[in-house]
């Protein structure tokens, strides 16, 4: 489905959905609406008063000087509070907006949260960021200062065109033309601007993405010396976000002189009438009772409400490439919160809160899309306390078992079960408590070492985390820090080696208590020296539970009770290391490759 043709189904909807963000505020909405009413109403009054100081300047029996000043005194008070009204109103709308922001903001991420593995692979980080950025952003500035706009226009206009009514309905006739083409005009072009908006939104998330995959693999880069290379996608990209920005912008740029030119045509008829009116009135031609006649004070008065009537107009028309490019946003912010969560668990799913560690694959076949399979009829039957190495060449499915274990996807066919139990019917939020991993690409946050090893057992004591670290071998690094274990991490601890990132999540691993534990390479990032290290402690940390390991460098799996050779999403080898050895297989092809 095209942009366009969700844009016109869905914008009644983008609408009312952005209007119950604002309801849901109803204390600042009606005292918003409040001030807008009575900011207006004064400043709507300040032109009766300023006619009536002409009209008595104008008496042929002289000028009535207490009814001048009068009027001149009533007309700055009027616009004097109006003004504060104003600046309340827009305190008011500030407050207004940024607990609708907030709030929005709090559930995009949190919907974020409920999203399944598949979303996050499908869509780049830098544009789920723009959405929480840039988009809502955009949404804010649309509802702290266009909606505070529109609501004084829209009095503004119906005030105005109720004054003009009472000082001479036959010069309203000249609205009666001009602000239909304005309206024609304004909607002709609306129609043509929003899709460009659209654009521009999508090609500033992909300006996003790409700039955040390039800073996250900066050094690569420059290892590669692929600088000029890179610089020039990014040039590509970004000529594409600036080129749908000019558009956009240029097309919305047409909508604000034409509009100002109809206004004009309309103040220069307004004055031309009001004078030729005002003069048959003067030598008796027009009754002062005929709706034709008309003061001085009365034409300056239609004259200031004119320019009141079709400067909101005018305005509208400024700010409409903002409404569209807030439409935009929205649009995009609500098709994150419309995604579908991740499948949710079924009404008999059951608790397992003493997992044994029995494993087992059933005939399990899988594929991320419909017409391609990536796991084929994949069987493997793991007891407790178990050791499963699974090898094989790039892209041969190892990661997919892992997925599939973790219930971040759903198998098609087979069936997986933990202790008997097929993993569908279990509570989501068990199953994976059940296992932990331990990364080939390691993640920190931002925070103490102490709270980084923590995070997977916040109830843990100061001396379960410190033996947990020692286990680990990262404990006396750890203490030679001037900070300790209150070091603070930057983001993705990126002031530490990637060996000691490695290292500070395999104490995490030590901590956790799951019967169940998944190994993707984990000593990767270490030397050799640390490695062994590492591997006598794994030892003891793997003891009684049953463990999976992806593994490239096979020296490290020679003791797994079970090695599943993976190929093209199917076991096509499975036994331990003498007996693949001895059959002069695959396995032992691989494991010859590595040591010759």
């Amino acid at each position: 489905m095209s942009d366009k043709k969700i844009n016109r189904k869905n914008k009644k909807g983008i609408f009312i959905r952005l209007s119950r963000y604002v309801l849901q505020q109803w204390p600042l909405f009606i005292t918003a609406i409040l001030l807008t009413l009575g900011s207006n109403q004064l400043a709507l009054m300040g032109p009766r008063y300023s006619g009536a100081a002409i009209d008595a300047i104008e008496l042929k029996t002289g000028v009535d000087f207490p009814s001048v000043w009068k009027n001149i005194a009533l007309m700055l008070g009027c616009y004097i509070i109006s003004a504060l009204l104003s600046y309340i109103l827009s305190l008011v709308m500030m407050h207004l907006s940024q607990r609708i922001i907030y709030r929005m903001r709090k559930q995009v991420f949190e919907k974020l949260t409920t999203l399944p593995v598949n979303f996050f692979d499908t869509h780049a980080t830098g544009d789920i960021i723009s959405h929480l950025s840039y988009d809502i952003d955009t949404i804010n500035s649309t509802l702290s200062h266009d909606l505070v706009q529109i609501l004084t226009s829209l009095y503004t206009v119906a005030g105005s065109l109720f004054f003009m009514w009472q000082i001479s309905k036959p010069m309203i006739l000249i609205f009666a033309l001009t602000v239909p083409v304005s309206l024609v005009f304004t909607r002709y072009r609306s129609k043509k601007v929003r899709p460009l908006f659209s654009l521009r939104a999508k090609k500033y998330g992909e300006l996003n993405g790409f700039a955040e995959e390039m800073l996250t693999g900066s050094r690569t880069i420059s290892a590669y010396g692929r600088q000029d290379v890179i610089s020039s996608r990014f040039n590509k990209i970004n000529d594409e976000a600036m080129d749908a920005f000019y558009k956009a912008e240029y097309n919305a740029a047409l909508l604000f002189p034409t509009i100002n030119l109809i206004n004009n045509v309309s103040l220069t008829l307004v004055a031309v009438m009001g004078g030729i009116l005002y003069m048959y009135s003067q030598n008796g031609t027009v009754a002062a009772a005929s709706a034709f006649f008309i003061t001085l004070g009365g034409v300056a008065q239609f004259v200031q409400y004119s320019r009141k009537f079709a400067g909101p107009i005018n305005e509208f028309s400024n700010i409409l490439h903002e409404i569209q490019s807030a439409f935009s946003a929205a649009e995009r912010v609500f098709r994150i919160l419309d995604e579908e969560p991740e499948k949710p668990d079924t009404k008999d799913a059951k608790d397992m809160k003493d997992v044994k560690g029995d494993v087992k694959l059933d005939d399990v076949t899988f594929g991320y899309t419909e017409d391609k399979t990536v796991l084929k009829n994949v069987s493997v039957n793991a007891k407790k306390g178990q050791t499963v190495a699974i090898v094989g060449p790039t892209g041969a499915g190892k990661t997919t078992i892992i997925n599939l274990l973790m219930r971040f996807y759903d198998h098609q066919k087979g069936e997986i079960l933990i202790d008997g139990i097929p993993s569908t019917d279990i509570r989501r939020a068990d199953l994976r408590l059940a296992f932990n991993m331990v990364l080939q690409d390691t993640w920190l946050f931002c925070g103490t070492i102490y709270d980084n090893i923590v995070y997977g057992r916040e109830d843990a004591t100061p001396e379960e985390v410190y033996e947990a670290a020692k286990s680990a071998k990262i404990d006396s690094y750890i203490k030679s820090l001037p900070d300790g274990y209150d070091t603070v991490l930057s983001d993705d601890g990126i002031n530490i080696s990637k060996g000691q990132k490695q290292l500070i999540t395999i104490a995490r691993a030590f901590l956790s208590d799951a019967p169940i534990l998944i190994l993707d390479e984990a000593t990767s990032n270490v030397d050799s020296r640390t490695e062994i290290q590492i591997q006598n402690a794994m030892t003891a940390l793997m003891e009684n539970k049953t463990c999976f390991i992806i593994a490239h460098r096979l020296s490290t799996i020679q003791n797994a009770d079970t090695i599943l050779v993976v190929k093209d999403g199917t076991i096509i080898e499975q036994g331990n290391h003498s007996e693949l050895i001895e059959k002069q297989g695959f396995y032992y092809s691989l494991y010859h490759s590595q040591f010759n």
